[in-house]
This record gives C-alpha cells, sequence and structure tokens, in this order.
C-alpha cells in the first residue's frame, strides 16, 4: 500500500502547489483554523474566507505570495501583527463585518509596505471622528480606504495595483494572440506567393506551348513551301525540254525540205 498512497500524496502535493485561488466562504473553523489550509499552497494568490468564524489571525499559513485576503463577516477584533510576518506581499485586505473598534488595532498593518486598500465597512471603528483621516494618516501606503482614495474618487473596478498579475496575465496572452495572427497573415502571405508563383509558371508554359506550335507550324509551312518550290522547278524543266524537242523537231522537217531541193 506504500506506493499508491505515495502516489496519491505527490499528485495531492502538485495539485496544491498548482492553485492560485481559493475560497473558503462559510467553511466553519476550529478552533480558529481552517481545515485543509496549509502552507502547501506556495502559490496562492488569492484567498477568501469569509463568515468561517475566525476570531484571530495567528492561525493562518503563511502564505508568501498571497496578493488579497478576504476576512469579511468574521469575529476578529484585534491581532493583526501577524499579517505582516505570513502575508508580506499582501495588497488587498477586506475585514469588513469584524469586531475592529479602535485605529490602534489596525496600526500593525503599517508593516505591510505593499498593501494598497483596505475595507472596513460594518466595522465599529468606521463611527469615529475623523476615521478616515486617520487611517490614511496611520497607513500611508494606502491607496484606496472602503472603495475610495484620499481625494473621495472612487476606486476603479480592476486597480491596476492590486490587479497587475491579472493584468500581465491578460498582456501575455495578447502577445500571444498577436504573434498568432502575425504567423498566421505571413502563412497567408507564404501562400499567396506560392500561387502567384504557380499562376506564372502555367501561363510560362502555356506561353512556351504557343512558341513551340508556331515554331512546328512555321517549319511545316517552310517545308511545304520547299516542296512546292521543287515542283515549280520540275515543271519549268519539263516545259523547256518540250520546247527543245519541238525546236529539234522543226530543224529537221527544214533540213528534210532542202535535201529533198
Amino acid at each position: 500500500w506504500d506506493g499508491p498512497r505515495r502516489g496519491k500524496v505527490e499528485l495531492k502535493s502538485l495539485f496544491v502547489t498548482m492553485v492560485r485561488e481559493l475560497v473558503l466562504d462559510n467553511c466553519k473553523s476550529n478552533d480558529g483554523k481552517i481545515e485543509g489550509l496549509t502552507a502547501e499552497f506556495v502559490n496562492l494568490e488569492f484567498l477568501s474566507l469569509i463568515n468561517v468564524g475566525l476570531i484571530s489571525v495567528s492561525n493562518l499559513p503563511k502564505l508568501p505570495k498571497l496578493k488579497k485576503l478576504e476576512l469579511s463577516d468574521n469575529r476578529i477584533c484585534g491581532g493583526l501583527d501577524m499579517l505582516a510576518e505570513k502575508l508580506p506581499n499582501l495588497t488587498h485586505l477586506n475585514l469588513s463585518g469584524n469586531k475592529l473598534k479602535d485605529i490602534s488595532t489596525l496600526e500593525p498593518l503599517k508593516k505591510l509596505e505593499c498593501l494598497k486598500s483596505l475595507d472596513l465597512f460594518n466595522c465599529e471603528v468606521t463611527n469615529l471622528n475623523d476615521y478616515r483621516e486617520s487611517v490614511f494618516k496611520l497607513l500611508p501606503q494606502l491607496t484606496y480606504l472602503d472603495g475610495y482614495d484620499r481625494e473621495d474618487r472612487e476606486a476603479p473596478d480592476s486597480d491596476a495595483e492590486v490587479d497587475g498579475v491579472d493584468e500581465e496575465e491578460d498582456d501575455e496572452e495578447g502577445e500571444d494572440e498577436d504573434k498568432e495572427e502575425d504567423e498566421d497573415g505571413e502563412e497567408e502571405e507564404f501562400d499567396d506567393e506560392e500561387d502567384d508563383d504557380e499562376d506564372e509558371d502555367v501561363e510560362g508554359e502555356e506561353d512556351e506551348d504557343e512558341v513551340s506550335g508556331e515554331e512546328e507550324e512555321f517549319g511545316h509551312d517552310g517545308e511545304v513551301d520547299e516542296d512546292d518550290e521543287d515542283e515549280d522547278e520540275d515543271e519549268d524543266e519539263d516545259e523547256e525540254e518540250e520546247e527543245s524537242g519541238k525546236g529539234e523537231k522543226r530543224k529537221r522537217e527544214t533540213d528534210d525540205e532542202g535535201e529533198d531541193d
């Protein structure tokens, strides 16, 4: 049984390393732990743990490539200092609907140098005076708080900095498509050139055939003309012979008449 079991384990490990997005919403946690969520997800970039009953983030595994973390509708009230240690490249954090009451509970987020977007909807901390100004001052690396920047401009649907990976993938796909289109275009041009060459070859053969036909016809005519000339010469010779024969006959008749006299 060791062989099949080892194969299953290796296959599972391979699958885990390929996962980039993982949604575990409404999966209840056990003592702050989510069964199956481990540090083996080394390439995970998006993780959603909405309404799983978390009271702390201390039991989250270390996920160095994670960029987006959804923790809405849990019971987290503090202990955010572990995020910077376990999720150093986090850019988007959603803590909406948790039990965060004071600005000071957000101070550990200063260590998340890549953090660009933070959502705290329905947290008690949002009811404090100068809430937005205080958070932006505490976390200068932030671009968007609750979906708006410092100038109250709404964040786009797809933030370039938050979704950089997706945009890079789109760019790569676009480049591949362009390359394929260019290759297809070159092939079509090459095919057209081949067709043109074939047409030219066919036309050239037809021209050669026409020339050959004309030469043959000309050659045939020439032979006919030579035969005609030969026949004409023969006829002339015959006529001359006949005339000379007649002349000799007349001469002989004249000679005979002289002798009779």
